[in-house]
């Protein structure tokens, strides 16, 4: 979503900050709902590159805390796979489930500050409200809420409204405004804490200071520099990949059955990686380790193409 009317915002460039004299962290960011893929390869190695060229550290987040969606075993099948393509993380990793009570802890104090609210809106209700929620659940009467709290949907009080910011690799990014608005969800109805929350408050535990990942995530980026502002945190700065598709908009992905990236040779799979990059191959006679080392030596970041996706062959 774009927005021609967009205009920079006092707050929404404050937001945007970020110390520039802080040590560079990174880190890669998979769910546990199935293998690795081309796509988090890319994703992976992207990270990993930019970290590493920096001199900085890169961590290891598993991000567990959608478990219908999550698949027994993959977790650990990713670490794995991880050490297959040499990839080596500072730190041990970090879970999302054993954070939760600081997720919860951060909801409790929005909503005894009245600075989230519960809501009971449907899909087929925000739908008809033009698919952007209308914060209607906020304006109750007190009687009325009284009725509704403790159930339903967690929802920020969204008063930051951050609208655009610079990418480190796609330039100045500005979403729809109304997008930018919604007093969007915190914790869902199930009970599950959202992706939006959940991200935010561990980049900062981690002390990330850019967040390098797929342009799929490039809108929500907006989001959580609104709730940087809202929980007073330095935001990071943001890179976002290109996507790879196998047709215009169709992003590799679990949910569509990716294949695992092979473990046993993976020096193609790695060069084939660097190419969807930009990036020039590496020697593939020595161990992964070392063609990773010579690909973080000839890193390059002004040659990673600037576009959203780019379609490869099934």
């Amino acid at each position: 979503m774009t927005d021609t009317s967009c205009l920079l915002s006092t707050m929404a460039t404050l937001s945007s900050l970020t110390s520039t004299s802080r040590p560079y962290v990174g880190r890669f960011a998979p769910s546990p709902s199935g293998a690795l893929h081309f796509g988090s390869l890319i994703a992976a190695l992207g990270s990993y590159l930019r970290a590493r060229s920096q001199q900085g550290k890169w961590l290891i987040r598993i991000e567990d805390i959608d478990p219908p969606r999550e698949v027994k075993g993959a977790a650990d099948d990713i670490l794995r796979t991880l050490e297959a393509y040499g990839f080596e993380w500072d730190d041990v990793p970090l879970y999302q489930s054993q954070r939760t009570a600081a997720y919860q802890a951060q909801i409790d104090s929005l909503l005894a500050q009245d600075k989230a609210y519960f809501c009971q809106c449907s899909r087929k209700q925000i739908q008809a409200m033009g698919g952007v929620y209308d914060g209607r659940c906020h304006s109750l009467p007190q009687t009325q809420a009284r009725n509704v709290v403790k159930s339903g949907a967690v929802r920020i009080v969204n008063t930051a409204q951050v609208q655009q910011f610079d990418d480190n690799l796609m330039g100045h990014i500005c979403v729809d405004s109304h997008f930018a608005a919604e007093d969007f969800i915190i914790k869902r109805s199930d009970g599950l804490y959202a992706y939006q929350l959940a991200v935010v408050l561990d980049d900062a535990y981690q002390g990330i200071t850019e967040v390098v990942r797929g342009c799929d995530l490039i809108e929500a980026s907006c989001r959580q520099l609104s709730l940087y502002q809202h929980f007073g945190l330095a935001a990071p700065q943001w890179l976002h990949l290109p996507l790879a598709c196998l047709s215009k908009g169709f992003k590799l992905s679990k949910q569509n059955h990716a294949q695992a990236i092979d473990t046993l040779n993976p020096q193609s799979s790695l060069n084939a990686a660097l190419a969807f990059l930009g990036q020039q191959p590496v020697e593939t006679q020595g161990s992964v380790a070392q063609m990773l080392a010579q690909a973080v030596g000839q890193f390059q970041l002004s040659t990673i193409p600037q576009q959203s996706e780019i379609l490869i062959e099934p």
